[in-house]
């Protein structure tokens, strides 16, 4: 069964085009990093994907079907969301994550369970009582990770998830993402690090994505000759290719490119 499918999506607001006929395809068990400036319409493409913005035309299809034409429960098994920014809530931190759950018709003593597991899998089920708002920044997005874990949705969008994470919480965050896409998910993840495809893929065979001004601009796989120069247009500044540690990195140079 196919993933993650966007044909031809147009999306318009305020009198402009944010969207502008983008196609493209995430399979099962495969990641797929969509990278673009500010402003490029990555976050639009993500709630469109979620049925949260109409396109004016055009569809996006979520294991073969159309995600405006399923209801939400469905939507739910099939599309898991780790948002950017995780908003404050007064609800217990057990709570939010079970609510990641209700898709399943289960009992409450496995649906607290699986949420526990969820919660042990990220070192947090020690906040399982506190409620989200006294969290940090960081220990909300681990929560948000582990809602989603509890959710098991077959295609996974991520936007920024190693926002708010320190630098061990980064690397755990990048395992995580590495073993959903392992296991068959397919993952489409946002992302304003360059580097962090090749980070998540040291074997370079996952694929890029380049949004520009609502339109693509590149499909290439992250081994891809020319990558740098892709990337350089893309962000209208100059970027070169290094060697470090065996990994290969993008570094943006001085200057715009003119």
């Amino acid at each position: 069964m196919s993933g993650l499918v966007f044909e031809s999506v147009t999306v318009e607001a305020g009198g402009r085009r944010v969207l502008d006929d983008v196609r493209f395809e995430v399979r099962p068990g495969e990641l797929v990093t969509l990278l673009g400036p500010n402003g490029a319409g990555k976050t639009t493409l993500l709630r469109a994907a979620l049925g949260l913005v109409r396109p004016k035309s055009g569809r996006v299809l979520v294991q073969g079907t159309d995600t405006r034409a399923l209801s939400a429960r469905v939507r739910a098994g099939r599309l898991g969301w780790l948002p950017q920014h995780t908003p404050p809530t007064t609800q217990r931190v057990l709570d939010v994550v079970e609510a990641g759950r209700f898709r399943f018709s289960e009992s409450r003593a496995e649906t607290r369970a699986a949420a526990l597991r969820a919660l042990e899998r990220f070192g947090i089920a020690g906040l399982a009582e506190r409620a989200l708002e006294r969290l940090s920044g960081g220990e909300r997005q681990r929560v948000a990770f582990a809602t989603l874990v509890a959710q098991e949705a077959a295609c996974v969008l991520l936007d920024e998830p190693a926002n708010h994470l320190d630098p061990a919480q980064q690397l755990e965050s990048t395992a995580f993402i590495r073993e959903l896409w392992q296991s068959g998910s397919a993952v489409l993840l946002v992302s304003h690090d360059v580097n962090l495809p090749g980070l998540l893929d040291p074997a370079l065979e996952s694929r890029a994505v380049g949004l520009r001004g609502g339109r693509v601009e590149f499909v290439e796989h992250i081994g891809a000759a020319g990558l740098a120069e892709r990337f350089s247009a893309l962000y209208e500044v100059e970027f070169r290719l290094l060697e470090s540690g065996g990994r290969r990195v993008l570094v943006a140079e001085g200057g715009t490119r003119a």
